[in-house]
């Protein structure tokens, strides 16, 4: 049966060709996409292998401008924390308003004042809590030792300390060598040594300043305005003033070999103002040849005399207890003096007799001596007090009170004296041998201290006890006696002491010693109150 032909006109034989080099050839590569076509979900475009061959693909890239960074930082210099934190507020109770009886409640007062004024006054007037203080901070020691001071030269020689003084300042302590049992001391040289306390570096064996002087030196004082010039009295009854700050040629002024000078040891020198003239002074001494003088410093270098005084047996006043003098002895030899401190012209000699004199510079009337002498010499003597059981050796008067005194002697006693008495207020024994000195404390009304012949430096708290000493230091291991001792008017603390073996020893007080207790001037003036009638 016949086949209907194809309505195309394409040869059959030619299709077959067609379609057998096709299925020879390789498939054609398709050209890669861009990197982003993965990400376009469901787009595809199908691509004939010829169209693919001619394609030219250009890469093409762009860039924006650099862009500039910087970093920086910052930090400041302080920084505080702090935290506040307020309490919980109690809630404020309203009190309600009191209801007194105003009336009854005068009343009441009216009725109780009188009772209640009365035992106000009489526990003012109580004494039970007198000198009772409360102690926050532990007790110190109440004396101490800071220094040490010798000179070898000196104590090689065997030469006491006899004489002890504090200069202007407070800082210079000098010493003056000599010797307490005379004998045959008086031909040595001796010396004067001082040692400044605040320079530093301080030699203890090595003085700051030293004086040789032509004999023993028993006394020592220092100008009070002056910080260099120092006084003293001399074994052969000379007085020399020095300089310490020209250690070349110390020697100021000197009293000389005269008729005017004394015949016996000085016993001590003091400087006084001259009347009229608060910035001028004038040194006096006084001497076991009963003889009180007035030295006047001249520009030769020699000490002249302005005023004399003498201590006559016959012109003593009398007192119901005075031993009588022998026949013929007429001199009462002056071994200690010291001046008031609210009179300047009134002092109180101690005597070889041992009663204490109370004398004037302001007296008249003239001495009963035929002693040689360039001045008129004038009996100074206006009261006497019952003696101690041997010569005096100290005095001392009262920084605090007018009327009051304190003596020191060979019986070991010390007398405390009213200048309105003959006997003693009070008297005290220290020691079973001599009592070398006594000072009063420029600072404690009711303080004092004595050197004895044991070695022993006491004070006193009269506050605390009437009987017994505060405190007994020991200066000496020996028990070699203690001839002399001063307080620092400047450096309230310290206390320097001299002794046998040639030693000065600074002692450094507790504030016990330098500060003024309740009340302490009132128990002073009461214990002055205790004049026998």
């Amino acid at each position: 049966m016949a086949h209907d032909a194809p309505s195309s006109s394409f040869p059959l034989g030619r299709l077959l060709h067609v379609l057998r080099l096709t299925a020879q050839m390789p498939p054609p590569r398709r050209p890669p996409l861009p990197s982003h076509a993965d990400s376009l979900p469901g787009c595809f475009l199908p691509l004939s292998w010829s169209a693919c061959a001619q394609c030219c693909v250009d890469l093409k890239s762009c860039q924006t401008a650099s862009i500039v960074t910087a970093d920086a930082s910052a930090q400041v210099r302080n920084h505080a924390d702090a935290q506040v934190q307020t309490e919980a507020l109690e809630p404020v109770s309203v009190q309600p308003p009191s209801r007194c009886d105003i009336p009854r409640l005068a009343a009441f007062l009216r009725r109780v004042e009188a009772m209640v004024i009365r035992e106000l006054n009489k526990n003012w007037q109580s004494h039970a809590f007198d000198g009772f203080e409360v102690n926050w901070t532990e007790q110190q020691q109440m004396v101490s030792c800071l220094h040490t001071l010798g000179y070898p030269p000196a104590q090689a020689q065997g030469l006491h300390v006899t004489g002890i003084s504090w200069n202007s300042t407070g800082s210079v302590v000098a010493c003056a060598y000599g010797r307490v049992d005379h004998g045959d001391w008086s031909t040595l040289k001796s010396f004067v040594c001082a040692w400044n306390l605040d320079r530093r570096g301080l030699s203890p064996r090595q003085p700051s300043a030293v004086v040789e002087a032509p004999s023993a030196v028993l006394c020592l004082a220092f100008h009070p305005l002056q910080p260099s010039h120092v006084a003293g009295g001399l074994y052969s009854g000379e007085v020399l003033v020095w300089d310490l700050s020209r250690p070349e040629d110390p020697l100021l002024w000197r009293t000389g070999l005269t008729d005017d000078t004394h015949t016996d040891p000085v016993s001590q020198v003091v400087w006084l103002p001259e009347p009229g003239h608060s910035h001028r002074f004038q040194v006096l001494s006084v001497a076991t040849d009963g003889k009180v003088l007035l030295w006047q410093g001249i520009g030769t270098g020699q000490l002249q005399l302005t005023e004399g005084f003498a201590l006559v047996t016959q012109q003593l006043p009398r007192s119901t207890k005075l031993k009588k003098h022998p026949r013929g002895e007429t001199e009462v030899g002056a071994t200690a003096v010291a001046f008031s401190s609210f009179d300047p012209r009134l002092f109180i000699l101690g005597t070889e007799g041992g009663f204490p004199l109370k004398c004037s510079l302001a007296v008249g009337e003239a001495a009963l001596t035929r002693m040689p002498s360039s001045v008129p010499l004038r009996a100074p003597a206006q009261f006497t007090f019952s003696p101690h059981g041997g010569p005096i050796y100290s005095v001392s008067c009262s920084p605090f009170h007018r009327n009051l005194f304190l003596s020191a002697g060979t019986d070991g006693h010390v007398h405390l004296y009213s200048m309105l008495q003959a006997p003693p207020l009070t008297s005290l024994q220290l020691s079973l041998k001599y009592l070398f000195a006594v000072r009063w404390s420029p600072v404690r009304p009711l303080v004092f201290a004595a050197a004895s012949g044991e070695g022993d430096v006491q004070l006193f708290d009269l506050q605390k006890s009437s009987q017994k000493p505060t405190v007994s230091i020991k200066q000496t291991q020996d028990e070699s006696p203690v001839y002399c001792l001063e307080f620092n008017s400047q450096q309230t603390q310290l206390l320097a002491a001299g002794d046998a073996q040639g030693t000065v020893k600074v002692w450094q007080l507790s504030t016990e010693f330098t500060e003024q207790g309740p009340r302490e001037a009132e128990d002073l003036d009461r214990l002055a109150a205790e004049v026998a009638t």
